[in-house]
């Protein structure tokens, strides 16, 4: 079954093709017109201080990205934070916890797991969370997961993550595309990040990072990779195995992410013959018809099929096995190629009471 996210993502990036392909992109182009006008707007008001922007007691770092997810943000929020907590500085993770209704969404359970003594706090106002983080958790710095168009909360240092496999200067905005605000946002932040460079040909990476040293000059940029670690399965706390054991394996996987397509890249760079594939809307809410589902389907794969998929997706579902085959779950890192030692070095700066200048 293909869920109509996938459809909307085949239309916008041109694989649906043909009259109505080209028509249904002309209507998503129409009607981000609006949307990029009321944008503007809204950072207008901010610029000029006609709008209030917060300042915390203690000093924020802003994870964030243009687009409607996929960038790979969780990995660099824990990076962030695991950095300044073996700092010895007490950091605590403010989101606002999209896909959930309640509780916590997916991305504070993987965090949750990856950093049990980081505490995570969500909802939708987080200049409040912030001040709770603050008086009750003494919180010495704060890290504002996907907070790049949250602009009522200072930060001290916005670090803005850009896909290599859907690098923003060929993207467009909501609806034509995935981009949340135009690409002048970013000479708000004060890094930038392009993650998933592993996944596209060495060329493309240089063609991202020519063009962001060409529209914003002197913006700090680093490459990265999002590393498989090791994978991990239910009821075998503590007993995570090298992800390499996938390699010449068959591989029947799925996901609920922003860039499904990525994880399957990541299967297939491990060696994984993925045997089968499929892919739910991103923060997709399991349910027990969709577990039935998934173990009818796991039942087809080859017999020594094991069955993948990422941290995100197994924490919401915590299963040893569908239909009697393991269920490993993909835990990733970043991983930096160039750029760490400057992007380290702006991080120290926060705490040292320098931040971003930009955010003055």
């Amino acid at each position: 079954m293909r869920f109509p996210v996938e459809a909307y993502h085949a239309l916008i990036r041109g694989e649906l093709r043909g009259p109505l392909g080209m028509l249904g992109r002309a209507g998503l182009r129409a009607a981000s017109w609006p949307y990029g006008l009321a944008v503007r707007a809204r950072n207008r008001l901010f610029d000029r201080g006609w709008k209030a922007v917060h300042r915390a007691a203690v000093p924020v770092v802003g994870i964030g990205n243009l687009s409607l997810g996929g960038t790979g943000k969780t990995p660099c929020v824990e990076y962030v934070a695991r950095f300044y907590r073996d700092l010895g500085v007490q950091v605590a993770i403010l989101s606002r916890g999209y896909g959930s209704n309640q509780g916590r969404n997916d991305e504070a359970m993987v965090l949750e797991e990856n950093l049990p003594d980081v505490p995570h706090l969500q909802g939708p106002d987080r200049v409040t969370l912030a001040a709770t983080a603050v008086e009750e958790l003494e919180a010495e710095l704060l890290v504002l997961d996907d907070g790049f168009q949250h602009r009522r909360l200072h930060r001290d240092l916005d670090v803005v993550l850009i896909d290599a496999t859907r690098p923003a200067h060929r993207d467009y905005l909501f609806p034509r595309g995935t981009l949340r605000e135009p690409v002048g946002g970013l000479g708000r932040a004060g890094a930038v990040v392009v993650t998933r460079c592993d996944q596209v040909e060495p060329g493309a990476v240089d063609e991202i990072r020519d063009w962001l040293r060409a529209r914003f000059p002197g913006k700090p940029v680093a490459t990265t990779e999002h590393r498989p670690t090791d994978l991990i399965r239910a009821g075998e706390e503590g007993q995570a195995i090298p992800p390499d054991v996938l390699r010449t394996r068959p591989v029947g996987a799925f996901c609920g992410i922003g860039n499904p397509a990525a994880f399957r890249r990541t299967l297939e760079d491990l060696g994984a013959t993925v045997a089968a594939f499929r892919a739910f809307p991103d923060h997709y809410p399991y349910t027990r018809a969709d577990v039935d589902d998934l173990q009818t389907w796991a039942n087809a794969l080859p017999a020594d099929a094991v069955i993948a998929t990422t941290q995100k997706d197994w924490v919401k579902l915590r299963l040893a096995d569908l239909a009697g085959r393991p269920l490993w779950a993909v835990r990733i890192g970043l991983v930096f190629r160039e750029g760490q030692e400057a992007f380290d070095e702006m991080l120290c700066r926060v705490t040292a009471g320098g931040g971003d200048p930009e955010m003055e």
